[in-house]
C-alpha cells in the first residue's frame, strides 16, 4: 500500500513487522490502520478471535500484509504460540504495540481479589509477557521498539476504577526498566498516555450532551481526542524517526493534564474573566 509523504518511507517502517495487541478495540484497529498505511506489515493480536479476523480482513483484501491471532495476553503460553505463529507467517517482529486493556468500575474497598487480579493481569502483567515473546525476536535481530499504552490515570489517581490507575502507573514504571534492560540489544521501550478520547469504551460518557461538554470545557484544546491522535504518537515512537528516544512517555491529552490550577474557581482569574471576543462575536 502507498505509504505517507507521497510513498517515501520517510518513517522507516515500510516492511516492518508491527505486532498490536488489543488489535481489535477502538484504539487497536486504528492503530494497525495507521502502520498499514505507512506500509508495514501488522500482526493483529486479541480474544476475540472474530472481531480480531474482522480487523484484518478488509486490509488484507485491499492489498496489506496483516494476520490475526487469538492470543490472552495475559497467559504465557497463549503469547508464546502467538510469537511463534507471527515469526513463520510475517517474519520476527521489529514493533510490539501493548495496547490491550480492560476496564472495570469498583471501589478498592469492595473489589473481589480475584476480579483486581484479573484486571493488573491484563493491564499489566501481559505488557511484561508481550515484551518478552517478541522482545526475544527483537534481541536476534539487534533492534527494535516497544510501545505501550498507559493512561493519564497513571499518573493521577482514577477513583473507584479498580485496579485500573494502579496497573497504568506500572505501565509507565515497567516501560521505563524495560528501556533500561533492553537498551543494549538495540531495543526501545517508550509509553503514550492518552485522555479525553472518544473510543467504545468511553463513549457513554459522551452521550449526554452536557456532560460533553463540561468535558470538553476541561480541555485547552477544547476538544475531545479521536483515537487517530493516540495512533500517529505511537507511530511515530516507533519509528526510525524518534530513534533516540527511549523510556519515555508522550502524554496525548490537548493540554488537559497542564489545566489543573485553571480548573479551580478563582474569581478575577477565571478564564471567562478574560477571553477577549473575536471581531463581530
Amino acid at each position: 500500500m502507498e505509504t505517507l509523504g507521497g510513498g517515501s518511507d520517510w518513517l522507516g517502517l515500510r516492511g516492518k513487522v508491527v505486532v498490536v495487541s488489543g488489535a481489535a478495540g477502538g484504539i487497536g484497529r486504528v492503530i494497525v490502520r495507521s502502520f498499514v498505511e505507512v506500509g508495514a506489515k501488522v500482526a493483529l493480536l486479541d480474544r476475540d478471535e472474530a472481531s480480531c479476523e474482522a480487523v484484518a480482513a478488509p486490509l488484507r483484501d485491499s492489498g496489506a500484509s496483516v494476520a490475526s491471532f487469538a492470543c490472552d495476553i495475559a497467559d504465557e503460553a497463549s503469547v508464546a504460540a502467538a510469537a511463534a505463529g507471527v515469526a513463520e507467517r510475517l517474519g520476527a517482529a521489529d514493533v510490539l504495540v501493548n495496547n490491550a486493556a480492560v476496564l472495570q468500575a469498583g471501589s478498592l474497598a469492595e473489589i473481589e481479589i480475584a476480579q483486581w487480579n484479573w484486571l493488573l493481569s491484563v493491564n499489566l502483567t501481559g505488557f511484561l509477557i508481550c515484551a518478552r515473546s517478541f522482545g526475544a525476536q527483537m534481541k536476534a535481530k539487534g533492534a527494535g521498539a516497544i510501545v505501550s499504552v498507559s493512561s493519564l490515570a497513571g499518573h493521577m489517581p482514577q477513583g473507584y476504577s479498580g485496579a485500573y490507575s494502579v496497573a497504568k502507573a506500572g505501565v509507565r514504571m515497567l516501560s521505563q526498566n524495560l528501556a533500561i534492560e533492553l537498551g543494549e540489544f538495540g531495543i526501545r521501550s517508550n509509553v503514550v498516555s492518552p485522555a479525553m478520547l472518544i473510543t467504545p469504551m468511553s463513549e457513554a460518557f459522551y452521550k449526554d450532551p452536557a456532560l460533553k461538554t463540561k468535558r470538553i470545557d476541561m480541555v485547552p484544546q477544547r476538544k475531545i481526542g479521536r483515537p487517530e491522535d493516540i495512533a500517529d504518537a505511537i507511530v511515530w515512537l516507533s519509528s526510525a524517526r524518534s530513534g533516540y528516544v527511549s523510556g519515555e512517555e508522550l502524554l496525548v491529552d490537548g493540554g488537559l493534564q497542564r489545566n489543573l490550577m485553571t480548573l479551580i474557581p478563582r474569581p478575577g482569574f477565571d478564564r471567562r474573566d478574560h477571553v477577549v471576543q473575536s471581531p463581530g462575536q
